[in-house]
């Protein structure tokens, strides 16, 4: 997809036709004939972004606005964010898995709790990301219920966070297991499963998932279904191919994968956007080429067979979902 060199561009949601039809989108009221676009500042962050956006003020916005691409480029040069995340890394003692864990067990935890929850103490740009990953769940569970009833079916929800998609898999009746490097966002996701999967009215209650602390490389046993949501952006390209690999050994019959694209447009947005940091610490972020991760699931017997793009301000994902070839 081409993208234009200014900071205002549309973005509709990319699909081929058969993706097309499986996911409509689904926006509230007026908007739901509406294709997603991208507004003056096209997206600086993903789900897991390293960057905190609620500290870009509308000043800051402003002038980014106002500039160009290149010569923002040109600022980058005055920033080391390698050494910012050298020095991560030195305080938690180990490589990027510890300063993810880290992260998401601590100040991350109670950021990313607000953004995949209902409070309204969250910022436009928190909100914004939130509605940019509901539809990214809501995509994967049209996906999922297109091809049949989940009653009985294993899935494997790889990197659960607070449970936005393990708990809505357990209510179409899936035997879910559900695992997060975060101890916190661990707890959280089964606290917030038992409030939602009680039974009520004298009906039988949904099959609790089932809930552990593991990073990807751990994961093991068989699933009809496994699915990763915007957890390989923790990923180099060298890693992320093993680790598509793996995940690939646990499903049976479908793959379903989403990561932030990488293109020279988006990778600069990303270094921008490292220019602001934060009050709190983040995580290394990684973008992913498709054909990168096309090329990582053909190598172990797989092929997409559903592709698409989902958008929001500053929320950005290919979402694919790909079968035995």
């Amino acid at each position: 997809m081409a993208y234009s060199a200014s900071l205002s561009s549309h973005i509709p949601f990319q699909t081929n036709s058969r993706f097309s039809s499986a996911f409509p989108p689904k926006l509230p009221n007026k908007q739901k004939t509406t294709p997603f676009k991208a507004s003056a500042i096209p997206p600086l962050s993903t789900a897991a972004s390293v960057t905190d956006l609620s500290a870009l003020d509308s000043t800051t916005i402003a002038l980014i606005g106002g500039g160009s691409v290149a010569a923002l480029a040109a600022v980058l040069s005055l920033t080391d964010p390698e050494r910012r995340r050298r020095l991560q890394a030195e305080q938690v003692g180990g490589g990027d898995k510890e300063v993810v864990r880290n992260y998401f067990n601590n100040s991350g935890f109670q950021r990313w709790k607000k953004i995949y929850g209902e409070t309204d103490d969250v910022n436009k740009v928190q909100l914004d990301i939130r509605l940019g990953h509901s539809k990214t769940v809501e995509n994967v569970m049209q996906m999922l219920t297109d091809d049949g009833s989940l009653k009985g079916v294993t899935v494997c929800d790889a990197g659960c966070g607070t449970g936005c998609l393990a708990i809505p898999l357990a209510k179409e009746g899936a035997l879910v297991s559900a695992s997060d490097i975060s101890a916190a966002m661990v707890a959280e996701a089964e606290k917030q499963a038992k409030e939602q999967l009680a039974a009520s009215n004298g009906e039988i209650a949904p099959v609790m998932p089932k809930f552990e602390v593991k990073d990807l490389e751990s994961l093991d046993g068989k699933y009809d279904t496994v699915v990763c949501l915007d957890v390989l952006i923790h990923y180099p390209q060298n890693k992320a191919d093993g680790m598509i690999a793996h995940l690939a050994s646990l499903a049976e019959n479908r793959l379903i994968l989403s990561f932030a694209p990488k293109t020279f447009y988006y990778d600069l947005l990303k270094r921008i956007g490292e220019l602001f940091p934060g009050p709190s610490k983040a995580t290394r972020a990684y973008l992913h080429a498709e054909a990168d991760v096309e090329r990582a699931l053909n190598k172990v017997g797989w092929k997409i067979r559903k592709r698409g793009l989902i958008t929001t301000q500053f929320y950005f994902a290919r979402l694919v979902e790909a079968v035995p070839a």
